[in-house]
């Protein structure tokens, strides 16, 4: 081979090296953009409704200097702008007792605090973590959701939380508090090797600390349990995407009870006669259909029919 062939072929070869090494240090692999992407809270442009997060039943992350992980969850719903949350913890407590002080007549005058104010909760959700290992202090959790989830095999998914390998699987379920369906339940997981790939750097700029979400950011492990939750919620708000933008009217309607003896009749004025008679105590289930005063009912043996309003109330 020519001289000149062979510097003109090394030279090629020591451009595209010096292409390929440029390419490493000032782009992101695919493995990094897929983990940089995760990494990101979803932003949703309509509210899919009230939420109240609650903590689950085992207190797994005292041990790890964490606080709960339902701190956490409502960072990510606060940023993402998915849900209005509303509080049944902490917070639920100090308002009702406010509430206690203007029932015993100690607030001042026009402080419009009472019955009838507090914003229904159309969600509940639960974070925990799915744990079936030594260290952890596992559970048989893992077993019960490894046929639920799919997607994930079930020896992934009683991983749970390894503080020696730093890996953690968590799971969210959000449950329809009018209906109790459970609507929607999402795993994540989430390794210390996510870290690396500079996963999470916007999200633990998310003061997590202020908003009482305290070691999640700050320590390995915390951080690793953050990209499994926040990996969980991205999905979940996926799956939730089809909802309906009310949920209380999109529910069934709440039943009645009546108050007074009346009549169930067949039409709404009254004309074709009664199909019954109504006792005081009986169940009723509306409709929907309304004609001023009159709404019409099902019983509980399914006879349909028309009843004055003024002779029931919501059963409770």
């Amino acid at each position: 081979m020519h001289l000149s062939i062979r510097v003109v072929l090394a030279s090629t070869a020591g451009a595209l090296l010096l292409a390929s090494q440029a390419a490493s240090a000032g782009g992101q692999t695919a493995q990094e953009q897929r983990a940089q992407k995760t990494a990101e809270i979803p932003n949703c442009s309509r509210s899919l409704g009230s939420l109240a997060v609650i903590e689950p039943q085992t207190n797994w992350w005292s041990p790890y200097q964490l606080s709960s992980p339902t701190s956490l969850i409502k960072v990510f719903v606060s940023k993402s702008h998915c849900f209005t949350l509303v509080d049944r913890g902490t917070g639920m407590a100090a308002m009702q007792a406010e509430r206690d002080l203007a029932g015993s007549g100690e607030l001042r005058g026009g402080s419009n605090l009472g019955k009838g104010q507090i914003k229904a909760a159309d969600y509940v959700m639960i974070p925990d973590l799915v744990s079936q290992n030594a260290d952890a202090g596992g559970n048989a959790l893992g077993g019960l959701l490894g046929g639920l989830i799919g997607n994930r095999s079930v020896g992934a998914l009683v991983g749970g939380l390894n503080i020696k390998k730093k890996t953690a699987d968590v799971v969210l379920t959000v449950t329809d508090v009018r209906s109790s369906e459970q609507v929607a339940m999402t795993e994540g997981h989430a390794t210390k090797t996510d870290l690396g790939w500079g996963a999470g750097g916007g999200v633990f700029s998310s003061g997590f600390g202020g908003a009482g979400a305290t070691g999640y950011s700050n320590t390995e492990i915390g951080q690793v349990v953050t990209l499994a939750y926040l990996q969980a919620y991205t999905d979940l708000v996926a799956q939730l995407g089809g909802l309906p933008s009310s949920a209380s009217a999109a529910n069934v309607q709440q039943a009645v009870s009546m108050n007074r003896p009346g009549r169930l009749l067949k039409q709404s004025n009254g004309q074709g006669g009664a199909v019954r008679d109504l006792d005081p105590g009986m169940m009723l289930y509306p409709t929907g259909a309304k004609d001023g005063l009159m709404w019409e009912v099902e019983d509980e043996l399914g006879n349909k029919g028309w009843v004055n309003s003024t002779l029931f109330d919501l059963a409770r």
